[in-house]
């Protein structure tokens, strides 16, 4: 199995089975995000504490890179400091940008070929933009367009 198709498996698994669902009870913050282009919309719950991201969890429906996208985006902010969350989305925005990041991303590599498709790195943001407005206590909800 070549490394492209390992990603493109990773995406596939997550964008159909996207972990960390559900509303999350003890959220801090909370935030709507929409991507009106792919029609991808979900709901992000996160649980902050003295600058820790406790836990997190989605609720909502799109394309599988945006599923999975917000999937893997729980996976590796839990735990993390918010500057270690900022640190991590520019690194990741770079990825989905340019197809090209010198930072270990872990399973959030899978999404470097996104680069090549400009018009589906929106769906890959749209969870990291959720989450940085969430932070941010954004009181409208969040649009790419």
């Amino acid at each position: 199995m070549s490394l492209r198709d390992l990603y493109q498996e990773i995406i596939m698994d997550h964008g159909k089975q996207p972990r960390h669902t559900g509303m999350l009870p003890a959220a801090t913050h909370s935030q709507l995000g929409h991507n009106p282009l792919c029609g991808d919309k979900l709901m992000l719950y996160v649980k902050e504490d003295n600058g820790v991201i406790m836990d997190a969890r989605f609720e909502g429906n799109g394309c599988a890179i945006s599923m999975a996208s917000t999937s893997l985006m729980i996976d590796a902010i839990k735990g993390k400091t918010l500057a270690q969350v900022a640190e991590l989305f520019g690194h990741f925005h770079k990825l989905v940008t340019s197809g090209q990041c010198e930072f270990d991303l872990g399973k959030l590599a899978a999404f470097g070929g996104v680069a090549t498709f400009p018009i589906r790195v929106k769906c890959a943001t749209l969870a990291w933009r959720t989450l940085n407005a969430a932070l941010e206590n954004h009181p409208h909800p969040i649009s790419t367009e």
